[in-house]
């Protein structure tokens, strides 16, 4: 007969073994997809591409996430992630050379991708060592995202650049809020398929850059 402590034990060190699995696999897909994505916008960068647009934006974006979701237990989800990380590679070249070309626009360039590393790798290292439960703030991004998308569109459509750097500002807070909610979630067990916790961090990722790309920007057009 089974010891219910052996057992207990045997279940508690499987699960932590498939959750450093999916920790490791993540981390893993994310370099090479953040690599990948880097690849595309300095080929963008170098053909001068021009910009899609928003609405193609938004409709690559949400299509190519859809259907990363939906294979998201196959290979084609992988597919579906390079899809997506090189689209929105593409999208970023066109931006990078707006700011390229402005006074210190390699400076603000580079500024914001270090910040972005740096609470990247500081949110990260922070909820993996505390192993903090951060699922209590899930539906806090939820609704919090839901409105800064909402209110950029409105920025966007209507012309205001005062509200449009109050969504970065947001966006900033709300990015970081998601990079430590999902960890926590892969940390927990909450998010067992590396796919989707790859993509949501890129995503974090790319909005916190874009973010602060565009109050540094900002700032130092200010100056």
């Amino acid at each position: 007969m089974n010891n219910p402590v052996t057992i207990a034990a045997s279940r508690s060190q499987a699960s932590t073994l498939a959750t450093n699995k999916v920790l490791r696999n993540t981390y893993m897909l994310l370099s090479i997809t953040l690599l990948f994505s880097a690849l595309t916008a300095g080929v963008s960068m170098a053909l001068n591409l021009p910009h899609p647009g928003l609405l193609l934006t938004l409709g690559g974006y949400f299509g190519l996430l859809f259907l990363t979701a939906k294979f998201r237990n196959n290979s084609l989800g992988l597919a579906f992630v390079f899809a997506l990380t090189g689209f929105m590679g593409y999208t970023l070249g066109p931006i990078l050379n707006a700011y390229l070309a402005m006074p210190n626009g390699g400076q603000v360039v580079m500024t914001a991708m270090g910040a972005t590393g740096t609470i990247f790798l500081g949110l990260s290292g922070y909820a993996l060592a505390s192993r903090k439960d951060f699922s209590f703030i899930g539906g806090f991004l939820l609704v919090g995202i839901l409105v800064a998308f909402l209110a950029g569109l409105g920025a966007v459509f209507f012309e205001m650049p005062g509200l449009s750097l109050a969504v970065s500002a947001m966006f900033v807070l709300l990015m970081a809020g998601l990079i430590l909610y999902e960890t926590s979630n892969i940390i927990h067990g909450g998010e067992t398929n590396y796919i989707m916790a790859t993509v949501t961090l890129y995503v974090s990722i790319f909005n916190l850059f874009t973010s602060l790309l565009h109050l540094l920007g900002f700032m130092n057009s200010e100056e």
